[in-house]
């Protein structure tokens, strides 16, 4: 949960909007969360990849496979068990994933 946390924290430090966190534990081997959140623009999509990762790396967490930094409307981050999609507003309403995955219980990081 302090991984959650962590990166929960970065990301409502920079303002992503919308943040939410499921556990997807029991419906996938893709992992056990996806944090999921959205941005005004591509420079905070990537403000929040990069606050993410500098935040993760201070607790020794490295970041296993990151996706879409140069593009900056949807930055997947993989962190084995935990998977963050940082998005534009306009690319989460697109591909709602809350919906695909409305099965996964909801967690509250507490921030």
């Amino acid at each position: 949960m302090e991984r959650i946390k962590t990166i929960a924290k970065a990301l409502d430090d920079k303002k992503a909007r919308n943040i939410d966190i499921l556990d997807i534990s029991k419906l996938t081997s893709l992992g056990d969360y996806f944090i999921i959140c959205e941005c005004g623009s591509g420079v905070q999509v990537r403000a929040c990849a990069d606050a993410v990762e500098e935040k993760m790396d201070e607790i020794g967490v490295r970041c296993v496979h990151k996706e879409g930094y140069a593009g900056g409307s949807w930055i997947l981050m993989d962190y084995g068990d935990i998977i963050v999609h940082i998005m534009q507003e306009e690319t989460r309403q697109f591909y709602a994933l809350e919906r695909l995955w409305d099965d996964a219980p909801r967690i509250d990081a507490g921030i």
